[in-house]
């Protein structure tokens, strides 16, 4: 059995925070101690465990495969301190450690960080950090502790929360309308200027039903790409086409007139919000917690728990 006599475990959480901020001076802003001691910190782990973690240059570190393996090994022992921690913290009412939580950028933008802002007023002693990418976050290799997913889940060994649903809106700016007109049919929609999301698998292609259960996809022929979904609905905002957004994230834009509803009875099926978490064992509480507030948020309650 390896004796850990010799190593600091302390220094594994300004290890995790170099490969996760990317550089020393990042580390350093992000732990709020001197780059100094983080060099330090670095310099002694490495000759604890007996090999090179990190290969250093003037602006930034980048990883050895040694380090890639360790680092994932640290996660998962910060991680397992942390769920302990926050277990204890239970019966106090108080939560604490990190809560790690990935969304996709305009949902987190439009509902999440506001929401963690509550829940942070409730629980001060909790740090929350919001990972936002219109990606598949990997929980594990990230230590993610939760995860928001829209639309069809795919298989997978986590577990899986339903939060709530969406749908997807067909809207313009009200400058374009006037320009190019307020199409009446579907069939009429292909002829716009399209504002695209160029991470779907097929940005130019649209698929909608309406009220009464009829089917149509529409394929756009030209678009304005862009890679997030808030600057999709900049973009249309600004008169640059049609664009095909979630109702969360235009809701208001569509209520203030700011941008209008295509073909209002159109809209794209309706698809689930859930929160994804490792299924390697039961939600901690600093999860449990979240799910709750969110739920509670997207119901409209002002309290969060």
């Amino acid at each position: 059995m390896t004796d850990l006599s010799g190593v600091n475990l302390n220094r594994l959480v300004v290890f995790a925070a170099v490969v996760e901020a990317g550089s020393l001076t990042a580390a350093a802003d992000r732990l709020g101690i001197a780059k100094t001691m983080v060099s330090t910190h670095m310099q002694r782990l490495e000759a604890e465990v007996g090999a090179s973690l990190l290969v250093r240059t003037t602006r930034r570190v980048s990883v050895t495969e040694a380090g890639h393996a360790f680092y994932a090994a640290s996660r998962q022992i910060l991680s397992t301190a942390e769920d302990a921690i926050s277990a204890l913290a239970q019966g106090s009412g108080d939560l604490r450690g990190t809560l790690r939580v990935a969304t996709p950028i305009d949902y987190g933008t439009n509902v999440i960080a506001p929401m963690l802002a509550g829940l942070r007023r409730t629980h001060p002693e909790l740090k929350v950090e919001l990972v936002s990418a219109d990606r598949m976050v990997d929980l594990v290799a990230e230590s993610v502790d939760v995860a928001i997913r829209l639309g069809r889940l795919a298989d997978s060994s986590y577990r899986a929360v339903k939060i709530g649903g969406f749908v997807k809106w067909l809207v313009a700016s009200p400058e374009f309308i006037s320009t190019w007109g307020k199409p009446t049919k579907p069939e009429a929609l292909a002829k716009l200027p399209f504002v695209a999301m160029s991470a779907l698998v097929k940005p130019l292609v649209v698929s909608i039903e309406s009220r009464r259960g009829a089917r149509r996809t529409v394929r756009f022929s030209a678009g304005f790409f862009a890679d997030t979904s808030p600057t999709c609905r900049a973009a249309t905002l600004a008169g640059g086409g049609v664009a095909f957004l979630t109702d969360f994230s235009i809701g208001d834009d569509v209520a203030e007139g700011r941008l209008v509803r295509l073909l209002p009875e159109w809209s794209g099926a309706p698809a689930g919000i859930h929160a994804v978490f490792p299924s390697a064992r039961q939600p901690v509480p600093k999860v449990r917690v979240f799910i709750d507030a969110l739920k509670a948020h997207l119901a409209g309650g002002v309290d969060v728990v």
